[in-house]
């Protein structure tokens, strides 16, 4: 491992080693400490925050007999992040404990899924509540539960996207909306970015274009990729394209107020609906940031540009929020409010239920029409009772813990801290993101803006689970990419070629 990164992983966990990420920005006295404890030598041990909850006696599985009985019965799909696999035993809001109590700052979250914090006491109360009255009943009975949801949930979005399909899963929410998709347009062709994840089962496979997620068999027909707007490695762009506190330092010709790189972009846009799909289409999907390719953000302008293109070939435009809704961006509580756009159905995921299984889409009632002529949905567990009542509990910890405005005012903390160390160290090549989803692109050079090797990466993953930080890996070269996400709405995400993902 190169030495400048032994010094970045120590500026890195002391600038993030507060006792509870911070509502406000902290005091100039506390700024002091902030600047000093980079200082610190090499070798400096450094201090975990400081954590008032005990977790419960290890009493279950013996760790060697844990790791036999998952080769033995559990899938053979290489999905343990560690050369030896960490066992978790409990959770509490930002921490995770292992089987033998080592405590770990959790800065995964399970994906950007614990969005409120391991077993936080409201939502786990109103579990209970629900657990003790009614487990599940299906769809074709009402229970109140999915009512009360729907309509907090609704109050969220702007008019006309007001009709709810609640189901379980990311994969499973963009596989409707690409029914509704084509069902409302009569067309086949989708497009998505290439870098985009939106899902692994057979029909979303067409939509993911990240090539490890490839397979050499049909699926996911009628899907089409389109060069994605990336102003820190795509062949446009620079330090004026997007809507993030810090840019990139690349520079490039545009103006705050005038983006010629997105103007590039939009032509291979165009070029896409030219040459790559029929006349006539079905939709388009886009994550108002992608997350497994890196935090990646497009230049300012152009989805509302896209959005129009698309519609104009009798397209839905479809705002894939899995990762970025719910205030995780700060400024806004959807990401595609970001982007001054209107989409026409958005599906949601992960946080939604805080790692409950729980997903929605959510579209204009001519939309929902459509599919209802066309098909008779039903979802066993959409709607479950369980699933609805802790919807609506996470709902009411975001807003009574104002988690959204911790997400802008920490983020953008964060963000500003994070470029001082881009600024100061060669292989940090980009710090992008808004609110708490913020990427940190590690690369061999910024002149080069290469990937750092493989090695150095699983190196580092170590190190930092060592430390007791836990951060995940993704993005295009998934051996360059660490994705961290912290719960509690204050996140941290380390992804992308080779980047590191917070969230």
């Amino acid at each position: 491992m190169t030495l400048a990164w032994r010094h970045l992983l120590r500026a890195l966990y002391l600038e993030t080693s507060t006792p509870r990420t911070p509502k406000t920005r902290p005091s100039p006295k506390a700024g002091a400490f902030w600047t000093s404890v980079t200082k610190l030598g090499l070798h400096t041990k450094p201090r975990m925050p400081p954590c008032d909850f005990t977790p419960e006696r290890y009493q279950s599985l013996a760790y060697d007999r844990v790791l036999e009985i998952h080769k033995q019965h559990l899938s053979p799909v290489l999905t343990a992040y560690f050369s030896e696999p960490l066992l978790l035993h409990q959770g509490h809001m930002e921490w995770l404990f292992d089987y033998e109590g080592n405590r770990y700052l959790d800065f995964f979250s399970g994906i950007v899924t614990v969005s409120v914090g391991h077993c936080h006491p409201k939502v786990n109360a109103v579990a209970q509540k629900q657990l003790g009255r009614l487990w599940h009943t299906s769809a074709v009975f009402f229970h109140p539960p999915i009512h009360e949801y729907a309509e907090k949930l609704s109050a969220l979005l702007p008019e006309p996207l007001k009709v709810i399909f609640l189901l379980n899963s990311g994969s499973e929410a963009n596989d409707l909306a690409m029914l509704m998709a084509r069902a409302h347009s009569n067309n086949t062709d989708i497009i998505s970015f290439r870098g985009a994840y939106h899902g692994c089962s057979p029909y979303t496979l067409g939509l993911t274009n990240v090539g490890f997620y490839k397979m050499g068999l049909p699926s996911g027909m009628g899907c089409q990729s389109t060069m994605c707007p990336d102003v820190f490695c795509g062949p446009w762009g620079g330090s004026h394209c997007r809507d993030s506190p810090v840019q990139t330092i690349r520079k490039c010709s545009c103006a705050p107020d005038c983006c010629q790189a997105k103007d590039q972009y939009i032509e291979q846009f165009k070029d896409t609906l030219s040459t790559s799909v029929a006349k006539s289409i079905a939709g388009f999907f886009a994550e108002p940031i992608q997350g497994v390719n890196g935090v990646v953000q497009y230049p300012k302008g152009f989805l509302k540009e896209a959005f129009e293109l698309v519609r104009e070939r009798g397209g839905v435009c479809v705002a894939d929020e899995v990762q970025t809704g719910f205030g995780r961006l700060g400024s806004h509580f959807w990401g595609f409010q970001t982007h001054g756009v209107l989409p026409d159905i958005v599906t949601m995921a992960k946080g939604i239920g805080n790692g409950f299984p729980m997903a929605a889409v959510v579209t204009t009632p001519e939309i929902a029409k459509s599919l209802a002529k066309r098909l008779l949905h039903f979802n066993t567990f959409g709607g479950n009772p369980m699933a609805c009542a802790i919807g609506s509990s996470v709902l009411e910890v975001i807003k009574e813990e104002n988690l959204q405005e911790n997400s802008q005012e920490v983020g953008t903390y964060m963000l500003l801290k994070f470029a001082k160390l881009r600024d100061e160290f060669e292989i940090v090549g980009d710090v992008r993101g808004k609110g708490l989803m913020i990427g940190i692109e590690m690369v061999k050079d910024k002149t080069s803006r290469q990937p750092l090797p493989r090695e150095e990466v699983n190196q580092i993953h170590q190190d930092c689970k060592r430390m007791g930080l836990l951060i995940g890996r993704g993005g295009t070269f998934s051996q360059e990419n660490l994705l961290v996400e912290v719960p509690s709405g204050k996140g941290f995400f380390i992804s992308g070629r080779d980047v590191f993902v917070l969230h």
